[in-house]
């Protein structure tokens, strides 16, 4: 897995085109301090064809989850929105741009690190 770097998260946003229109796939609870999400997306450095990314949140200090059967019913219209503040990241569901609105997200995470890894669609 790479590390997500505050310097890279608007370029890796922008080629994803912030997730819009994705699939949240899976949302598991690895343990009290880390939580691994997949989301299948478009990718335009590969023309655009789909593949999943998995993100690995660790030290996470705030969470709203849901169960995975009903990571289908979550829109996906807006994408996702990641925003780096007091040295955290902190990941919400739709456009957020500040960390109230992304606490009143229908799924936010809260953590000190974020990982992601590409896979196959």
């Amino acid at each position: 897995m790479k590390p997500l770097t505050q310097p890279a998260l608007a370029e890796f946003l922008d080629r994803f085109d912030n997730f819009k229109g994705a699939e949240l796939r899976e949302l598991e609870v690895v343990n009290p301090f880390e939580i691994k999400l997949v989301i299948a997306t478009q990718d335009k450095a590969r023309g655009f064809d789909w593949i999943t990314v998995e993100f690995l949140f660790s030290s996470v200090e705030a969470a709203n989850l849901v169960e995975d059967n009903q990571l289908n019913f979550i829109d996906m219209e807006e994408g996702i929105s990641i925003l780096f503040n007091e040295n955290k990241f902190a990941f919400g569901i739709g456009a957020c741009y500040n960390i109230s609105a992304i606490k009143s997200s229908s799924l936010y995470i809260i953590s000190e690190t974020l990982k992601y890894q590409e896979g196959q669609f």
